[in-house]
């Protein structure tokens, strides 16, 4: 199941000056608390304090202008065993978003994509190791997808799925017997065989004696 917060982790804009606190030294927006679906989402050090002291808070981290968390804060309470880690400054951290990508730019990046043999099966990137998803926010369109595909299957009713198995049933039945059929009736008779006839030879004629 995907949990209520997820979706609103992703949506918000993280890094941005807090209104409350305009003259404090921490007033970077780099914190997120999965327990308050009030806004705003994104909230400093100090509302931290007033606010959410007995919250299960999350910090964001940037990574090449890129939002990240690390797995040590997440992995308790989101299953994250698809999605690609990579270590930055010594902390296992996962992206939160898909990255853009930059496309036919030069030799390096084309040696890259194809180099690799595990893609992320959202956005395409490349991956370091054999994960199905480069970023959170593509784990969440993947489990997204998975679920549509499993509703589809069961909104199917259970007597349709029978009646379709009984007419590939019948389907298959029919064919063998229409083959069995055709055979019996449209089997070439083997050819006579042929009888060899010797030519009788005539009566001697002997030459006269005189």
């Amino acid at each position: 199941m995907v949990p209520p917060w997820l979706e609103l982790l992703l949506a918000t804009q993280f890094f941005t000056t807090c209104a409350n606190h305009l003259l404090a030294s921490r007033n970077e927006c780099n914190l997120f608390c999965i327990q308050c679906e009030a806004p705003p989402a994104a909230f400093c050090y100090y509302c931290r304090s007033r606010d959410h002291s007995t919250h299960r808070v999350i910090q964001i981290r940037r990574s090449s202008y890129h939002d990240v968390v690390r797995v040590s804060e997440i992995e308790d309470i989101l299953d994250i065993s698809n999605v690609q880690t990579y270590i930055i400054n010594s902390a296992r951290v996962v992206f939160l978003n898909e990255r853009p990508q930059q496309r036919n730019y030069g030799v390096s990046v084309c040696k890259t994509t194809s180099s690799s043999t595990h893609n992320c099966e959202i956005c395409g990137r490349a991956l370091l190791d054999a994960f199905r998803f480069c970023s959170l926010g593509c784990n969440l369109r993947g489990m997204q997808n998975d679920m549509n595909m499993t509703t589809m299957v069961e909104s199917v009713p259970q007597c349709c799925r029978k009646a379709d198995v009984r007419k590939s049933d019948d389907a298959g039945s029919s064919t063998t017997s229409d083959k069995d059929s055709c055979n019996e009736n449209n089997e070439e008779e083997p050819p006579p065989k042929r009888i060899a006839h010797h030519r009788r030879k005539g009566i001697p004629q002997r030459a006269p004696f005189f």
